[in-house]
């Protein structure tokens, strides 16, 4: 995980590692676990996941 100090701050320094996401295309955001390829979440808001890498 990315560090995030000082606790409650409401920010991250740097990315969440091991994690990426992509668009679908009726607009939700999905999350991949990039180690084993396996979808995790799904987000149907339309905005992305806040520090996940994006996928191109």
């Amino acid at each position: 995980m990315a560090t995030n100090p000082p606790a409650g701050d409401g920010h991250r320094n740097g990315a969440v590692r091991g994690r990426s996401q992509t668009q679908t295309p009726s607009g939700h955001w999905v999350k991949r676990d990039t180690n084993t390829g396996r979808f995790m979440d799904v987000k149907s808001d339309g905005k992305p996941f806040k520090g996940v890498t994006k996928e191109k």
